[in-house]
């Protein structure tokens, strides 16, 4: 069964999250845009709402966790090539990430990660599938 995804993610700036994800080249759906929320658009089937905090929590009945003190997802992504992994961190780094990940070859696998200005963790990934 074929499904969209759409990853919430809690924000505190929603114009500084616009701003960074923008520059990493991510577009984002004006229909589901207001002053609580925006739908970036990761691919056709993949979209991450980002959400300001008070309008997240009103979804949840749990604690909201600090991701800048707490990894609570890895968000990964996959890339085409091991330069575009590089180029896609790369970006982030110049938008302002505030932690960049070593690079990791694990196998044919070749991975680097970010946080976002709100300390999500962002993983981008090329694995030949030969």
């Amino acid at each position: 069964m074929a499904m969209k995804t759409f990853l919430n993610l809690p924000v505190k700036n929603l114009d500084r999250s616009v701003e960074f994800f923008t520059a990493l080249g991510f577009t984002f759906d004006e229909n589901f845009t207001d002053e609580n929320a925006t739908c970036m658009v990761i691919n056709d089937d993949s979209y991450a709402m980002l959400l300001v905090e008070p309008f997240f929590k009103s979804f949840i009945t749990k604690d909201l966790a600090d991701s800048t003190k707490v990894t609570e997802v890895i968000t990964a992504l996959t890339a085409d090539s091991r330069e575009e992994v590089d180029q896609l961190v790369a970006k982030a780094r110049e938008a302002g990430s505030p932690r960049i990940g070593d690079v990791v070859e694990e196998g044919p696998m070749y991975s680097r990660s970010f946080e976002d200005p709100d300390g999500h963790t962002w993983e981008i990934f090329h694995m030949p599938l030969d």
